[in-house]
């Protein structure tokens, strides 16, 4: 289907029905020039860099001028990484370190941020930077716990008033082929959606030992990923993205959960190995989720949708409901005929898709997706966690805000406790 103009609103017929307006712009190969864009990036961990390097690969007239952590050693690795890949030195002067690092990053000549510091302090950086009338990119998930979920919401809507853009890091809605997909699904090329089924089944990430040396506090930040207050636990750190992508297919967002959960080999934090959860949708159909990490064992990161008149794997093909092929995307072929998949594409793509936003003056804004995506994970962790059903209005009236009583580098009266499903 052609596409006429950037903010040009793509929509076809189901049969029978009324047009589906979808909200896609194209897919550009670089942003357009325009106004110079100075980024900030706070924290600078491995996806803060990342997200640097795409977005300065992302266009012309494009500068990283600041960066901020909690730790030194990430903002010297940060600037050395930048600096190795793209030639940018950044101005020790425009460097800060410490928990209100991001504040004083938001008084310099910066006009694009991005957020990549672990999940839990996304909520209060991304309302400050709307607040300084920031454009954002922010990693997801974007809260760990119903109380950031919400805070996302109404700074999203407070940035869509000012005509800010943002987008959120949920790369598969800024992949090609998965886009394709979204269009042909929702054109109606298998019907209606009846089921669907999302995996992240994966061995175990990364964890760091604690060290003598360090407080208990930065022992724990150094160790994000493992604890469920910097997380939100591995079904919304990561899962979050499969989970996202039924969201998008549909449309719609879960109305109840009821799941289980269980941890057999982590040996530090207090998150669970594996989750399954039935979510259920507000039109009756039953969504089955199911995430783990625990080495050793059969593999699986997908998804899945259903429909009265065949089924995909939402990535690249739709079948009939026998099993036949009855399309496929396009990719280019390599030298010996193997379809060239597109990989890490969509790392730069989105950063591409929000430079080309804010230079047509065509806002775009992801966050409050993203944060119904982050809430429908969380309320599947909390009700593996207890055992019990969880409805998505608990969630909305839920005041659950998860965390040490005191955020700073030393002693902690955090500990780690792992939640036991059917106990008080």
């Amino acid at each position: 289907m052609g596409i006429a103009g950037f903010s040009q609103i793509l929509h076809s017929c189901k049969p029978g029905g009324k047009p589906v307006e979808l909200g896609l712009t194209p897919f550009l190969d670089r942003a357009p020039d325009g106004e110079p864009l100075r980024a900030g990036v706070i924290g600078c961990g491995g996806r803060g860099t990342g997200a640097a390097i795409n977005f300065l690969n992302a266009g012309n007239d494009l500068s990283i001028v600041a960066v901020a952590d909690v730790f030194q050693d990430r903002i010297d690795s940060c600037r050395e990484k930048i600096k190795d890949e793209k030639g940018v030195e950044i101005d020790d002067a425009n460097c800060f370190m410490g928990f209100d690092a991001y504040k004083r990053l938001l008084e310099t000549d910066v006009n694009y941020i991005i957020i990549a510091t672990p999940p839990y302090f996304r909520p209060e950086q991304f309302q400050a930077a709307v607040e300084a009338r920031m454009h954002v990119f922010m990693e997801k998930p974007v809260a760990v716990d119903p109380v950031g979920a919400r805070m996302i919401i109404a700074a999203s809507r407070e940035a869509e008033a000012a005509g800010l853009s943002v987008a959120t890091g949920t790369q598969r809605r800024h992949a090609r082929d998965y886009t394709e997909v979204f269009k042909q699904v929702r054109y109606g090329a298998i019907g209606d959606i009846v089921a669907a089924n999302v995996y992240w089944n994966s061995g175990k990430l990364w964890h760091r030992d604690p060290q003598p040396k360090r407080t208990e506090m930065e022992n724990m930040l150094r160790d994000w990923v493992n604890w469920t207050w910097l997380s939100g636990d591995h079904i919304v750190e990561q899962h979050l993205h499969n989970i996202d992508v039924i969201n998008w297919f549909t449309g719609m967002h879960p109305v109840k959960a009821l799941g289980f959960g269980g941890r057999h080999r982590r040996q530090t934090g207090d998150q669970f190995d594996f989750f399954s959860i039935d979510f259920v949708y507000e039109n009756g159909i039953h969504i089955h989720s199911m995430c783990r990490q625990i080495s050793g064992c059969s593999d699986n990161v997908s998804e899945h949708v259903r429909g009265t008149k065949g089924y995909s794997n939402c990535v690249n093909t739709l079948f009939e409901p026998d099993g036949e092929m009855i399309w496929e995307y396009p990719y280019e072929l390599d030298e010996e005929g193997n379809p060239k998949r597109l990989g890490s594409q969509a790392y730069f793509q989105e950063h591409i898709d929000l430079v080309t936003a804010i230079r047509t003056n065509k806002p775009i804004n992801e966050a409050e997706n993203t944060a119904i995506s982050t809430m429908t994970a969380i309320m599947g962790r909390i009700s593996c966690y207890t055992g019990k059903e969880v409805t998505w209005e608990e969630m909305m009236n839920s005041d659950l805000k998860i965390g040490p009583d005191k955020i700073e580098v030393g002693p902690s009266d955090y500990r780690a406790v792992v939640p036991v499903p059917g106990t008080p």
